[in-house]
């Protein structure tokens, strides 16, 4: 049974960091390419960052590039989003997902697996 496990949110405000992690398990984890998508209060959940197979490659939204950096340690099974500069619009739950293969479209229906979420709150 696949699982992925959010942990690292919280409450910060405006200009501060925060570091989100995620642990999978019930997947041979460097087969898959890992990603971030987050979703606000009475919005569609959204694309943040993914990461390949190797770590390699990563892409990210508009919204978020060059403030947040997606990484992986194969070797733990997990994927980290380290957010900087955080903005009162980052405010969101961020769920961290799994597919088997790249793409440039990261649309929610391209992914697989999902974890429960982790909720980041920034205030200004």
């Amino acid at each position: 049974q696949v699982q992925l496990v959010e942990s690292g949110g919280g409450t910060v405000q405006a200009g501060e960091s925060l570091r989100l992690s995620c642990v999978a398990s019930g997947l041979n984890f460097n087969s898959y390419v890992m990603a971030w998508f987050r979703q606000a209060p009475g919005k569609d959940r959204e694309f943040v960052a993914t990461i390949i197979y190797s770590g390699g490659s990563t892409y990210y939204s508009d919204a978020v590039k060059g403030r947040f950096t997606i990484s992986r340690d194969n070797f733990k099974n997990t994927v980290d989003l380290q957010m900087n500069s955080l903005k009162p619009e980052d405010t969101a739950v961020y769920y961290c997902a799994a597919r088997e293969s790249w793409g440039r479209r990261n649309e929610p229906y391209d992914y697989n697996y999902w974890g429960k979420g982790t909720q980041v709150t920034v205030s200004p």
